[in-house]
């Protein structure tokens, strides 16, 4: 009982985790969505429609349909990959990636582990982070924010 009063405490939502086999990730992804989702790839810049998406509504993690981020959120870094500020709370975990030989943060869907990008501390404020998503891994639908 003690256990269950702090975690409600901490506000610490526990989501169940989304399982799948790489052939099954495989039947409902596109190979690009596979590569980047599930292989941590990385699409090139400036390729992804979602980049200069401008309409108001939310984007939507491809894997799981996980609500990551609002355009309220969104910003154009320049970089060519769709950016957010932020993000909706508990949607994402991260690791330490040196693929690059400098860490960096890698983020995932916390539902379905799927890989979404890298997040900096080179955004606007008020967060100043940059949460640099792959716009293959996501879905946008427009609708209306409240």
């Amino acid at each position: 009982m003690l256990f269950n009063s702090i975690l409600n405490v901490k506000n610490i939502i526990v989501k169940e985790k989304m399982t799948k086999t790489d052939a099954e990730w495989q039947k409902i992804l596109s190979d690009n969505e596979y590569s980047v989702l599930r292989k941590e790839g990385t699409e090139r810049p400036f390729t992804n429609k979602l980049n200069d998406q401008k309409k108001e509504g939310n984007y939507y993690c491809k894997g799981c349909n996980a609500k990551l981020f609002s355009s309220k959120m969104k910003f154009d870094s320049g970089t060519g990959w769709p950016s957010f500020f932020d993000s909706y709370p508990n949607v994402f975990e991260t690791t330490t990636d040196y693929k690059l030989v400098y860490p960096r943060t890698e983020y995932h869907c916390a539902k379905c582990d799927g890989h979404h990008g890298h997040l900096f501390n080179d955004g606007p404020a008020p967060t100043e982070k940059r949460y640099c998503n792959n716009g293959v891994a996501l879905k946008f639908v427009e609708e209306k924010l409240f």
